[in-house]
Order: C-alpha cells, then structure tokens, then sequence
C-alpha cells in the first residue's frame, strides 16, 4: 500500500514538472507574429509597389537579425493585389479574418488606401503607410496614419520653390500645361498646383484630365505643344509618365520645366527612356542625402540588399526607403512593455 501510494506520488510529481516545463517552452518559444497585407506589384502601380515591396522585405531581414519584434520572430506575407482596390480590400480582409495576422503592412498606392481605409477602421487594426491623400485623414479615422505621408496637395510647394528658389523671377516661364492621371493622386495635386502657378503668373493655358491606362499620350502632348507651354506638369503614374515623354521627344516638344509627379522616382525611368529622361524634376517626402536618424540603414540595405555601389551618383529609389520607414513605424508603434501585439495597443 505504501509502495503504491509512494509511486503514485512520484508519478503525480513527475506529471506536475512536464506540465510545468511544457508550459515553460510553450511560453519561450513564442510564435512569430504575424504581419499581412497587399501590394500593387504588378498592373499600373506595380513600378513603384514592387520598390515599397523591397523596402518592406529588407525591414524584415533587418528586425529578425535584431531578435524580432518583442522578442519574436516575425513573418510577412505580402498578396499582389495587381494596382486594385478592390483586389486589396478582398486581401486584406483575407488578412485580418483567415490568416489571422497580429500587425497589417500599410498599402500602396494612394486609391488603394482610399478604400482600405475604411476597412481597417472596422476591424480597428492600425493602419501605417502613404495615406490617401490628404482628404483621407479628414475622415476621423483612427487607426490609419501615414510616416512619412505621400501628400499630393503638397507637390506644388516643388514647382513653386523651383521657381522661387533657383530660377530669377524675370525669367520665370509663363505659361503651363498640366496633364493630370484621373485618381487620387494626380487629382489631389491639381488645384494647389494651378493655384501656386496662377499666384506667380504662370498661365494655365491647357489643362486635360486622363484615364489609365493611357493608351497613346500624342493628343495631350499636342496640345501642350500646340499651346508653347513653358512648362509640362505630369501628374502621372509610370507607364503614362513614360509615354508622356516619348510622346514629347518626338515632336520635338522642350518646355523649359517638367515635373513628373512619381513616374522619375523609379530606377526604370532612366532604363527606358536613358538621356531623355533627364531634366525632369520630381517631388519625393523621403531622400536617401537627408540627415534623418535610421537613413544609415537604409542606405546601407541598399547597397547590400539591392547591390546599388556607393559613389558620386549612389542614389536609393524612395519608394524603397518609404517601404523601410511605414514598417519602421509600426515597429517603434508596438509597445514592448505590454508584450501585446493587438493594434489597441500600437
């Protein structure tokens, strides 16, 4: 009897330390937390969207080579939403309620956000990437933030420091024609821009609104030609952006300024269009050359992620370091203190 209770003692015991040390490893091997969402990787955007898509995988490598996010491994599935909103709401929501992600990656580009959004405010995950323009953060959203934010409304304050900065007033050109892509984007920088130039003279002499895909850009590079406009202001994506100069170079069309609104800010820009794409001004909210803390990283992942050589004419695309710094953000975002990944808690 007492053999028996002694053996059923040291069982009891030795059941009391597996569930002790079972719960022990279930707690110090964490699972990885999970991050999900969309990008445009291929269609309209997809020159830009894979960049952000570069930034976001180096931001990866980067966190897990630090001990991963609050002590955790941390995985990443990214969805090619193929430039449509409809697409990455579907994917996201996909994110949120079957893969079951701890953290959302911010969108790309500006239209996608506009119908993302709404969606993350319902589901109440934080949200952190270009925005939606500026009309987007009028809404009373709460969980959707922007660092650094690609505001269109602001990419007259380009064109208009060129003018105010580095050109004589008694020089400046006096007429423009703007050619604006037909969404958020080029819409939401439209009117600030007429209005910057109207404010210093310039002339809107030819202003034509267009749908993408641009099928032959001749009819509006015709009539910026037609109209001797000093200066081309494309509020375009890429693919319109490049056929816009094409368009230009073979009438022999040279205005004295051009801003390309995103379509320069891609390393493709010179791989298609080589000298003729030069001279071409462009509005960026994140550079490689800024003093900011963390830029180091950045261009140093890029010399060895992207195999970009450091020199005189070493430049990082910004879509790669706007990828790097959203999912910067939602890291710094976290708090480690709680040991809690809901978004609340961001």
């Amino acid at each position: 009897m007492e053999k028996r209770k002694l053996r059923g003692f040291f069982l009891f015991t030795i059941s009391a330390i597996g569930l002790v040390f079972f719960s022990f490893i279930s707690e110090t091997i964490a699972q990885p937390i999970k991050i999900g969402g969309s990008l445009a990787l291929t269609g309209i955007w997809s020159e830009s969207g894979k960049w952000v898509k570069e930034g976001y995988d180096f931001w990866l490598e980067d966190i897990n080579k630090r001990g991963g996010l609050l002590g955790r491994s941390v995985q990443m599935t990214i969805y090619d939403d193929e430039s449509s909103a409809d697409k990455a709401v579907t994917y996201y929501e996909r994110a949120i309620t079957v893969d079951k992600v701890d953290l959302l990656a911010g969108g790309y580009p500006g239209p996608t956000n506009v119908a993302l959004m709404p969606l993350v405010e319902k589901y109440g995950k934080v949200f952190i990437g270009m925005g939606g323009h500026m009309k987007s953060f009028e809404q009373g959203y709460k969980y959707s933030f922007a660092s650094p934010p690609l505001m269109s409304e602001w990419v007259y304050l380009c064109l208009g420091g060129i003018l105010d900065d580095l050109i004589p007033k008694s020089e400046w050109p006096k007429s423009m024609a703007i050619l604006t892509s037909n969404n958020v984007m080029g819409l939401s920088a439209q009117g600030n821009i007429i209005k910057a130039m109207e404010d210093r003279g310039v002339k809107v002499v030819v202003n034509e609104t267009y749908n993408l895909p641009l099928s032959d850009a001749t009819p509006l590079v015709s009539k910026a030609k037609g109209k001797g406009a000093d200066i081309l202001c494309c509020l375009s994506v890429f693919d319109d952006g490049v056929m816009i100069m094409r368009a230009a170079k073979a009438m022999n069309y040279n205005p004295k300024l051009i801003l390309q609104q995103t379509a320069a800010l891609t390393p493709a820009w010179t791989k298609e269009l080589g000298n003729d794409g030069n001279n071409v001004v462009n509005s960026t909210c994140w550079h490689h050359r800024l003093p900011f803390p963390g830029n180091s990283v950045i261009n140093e992942g890029a010399q060895t992620r992207l195999g970009i050589p450091a020199g005189p004419s070493f430049f990082v695309p910004s879509f790669f370091g706007y990828g790097y710094t959203w999912m910067k953000t939602l890291e710094l975002a976290v708090r480690p203190r709680s040991g809690n990944t809901r978004s609340q808690e961001a």
